[in-house]
């Protein structure tokens, strides 16, 4: 693929807010996900988890994510997929004191962007939610105290009329500096 590809291909992956009924095979949602797990992580430490909601949790996940009238677009999306992680421990809390990143959120974040440039590829719109309360995710999911929850991505099929939006960006010579 060159670069012009890849530049038409992020233009046309955009956040969907409109979903429509038809439901997103659990074989498409395994796909997307096993591609995303290409993602690159830290020392390969790979510290993530993928929890696709799509059952009776989806109602509770979706409590969580639309308080206060927030996320209520997200009541129409087939699955909800969580990304979730331990928090670091050993060797990754070592190499973390010393860089004084915390690679963990990093690799979350860097594997929520393979996830859902993965569903737009196979053709599936998705949502990245920031609204969400971790400790009441981790109690309705069944995690232990010790895992993050950073992100929630919601996907389905976007609704038939759903316009592809102009991308709004600073100028590159507002945000690149060439030392």
């Amino acid at each position: 693929m060159d670069l012009k590809t890849l530049e038409e291909f992020y233009l046309s992956r955009q956040s969907c807010r409109e979903f429509s009924d038809t439901p997103v095979a659990r074989e498409t949602i395994e796909e997307i996900c096993r591609v995303a797990l290409l993602a690159p992580s830290a020392m390969n430490a790979q510290p993530w988890q993928l929890i696709a909601v799509v059952g009776e949790k989806k109602a509770d996940v979706l409590r969580n994510v639309q308080r206060l009238g927030m996320n209520k677009f997200a009541s129409k999306a087939t699955a909800l997929v969580v990304v979730a992680s331990a928090k670091s421990g050993g060797l990754m809390k070592v190499g973390e004191a010393f860089k004084e990143n915390e690679f963990v959120r990093n690799d979350l974040g860097i594997l929520t962007a393979h996830l859902v440039l993965a569903a737009e590829a196979a053709g599936v719109g998705s949502c990245i939610l920031g609204w969400r309360n971790e400790e009441k995710l981790r109690e309705i999911l069944g995690l232990g105290k010790n895992v993050l929850i950073p992100e929630i991505v919601a996907l389905g099929y976007p609704a038939q009329d759903y316009p592809v939006r102009e991308k709004k960006r600073k100028p590159l010579s507002d945000v690149l500096t060439v030392l």
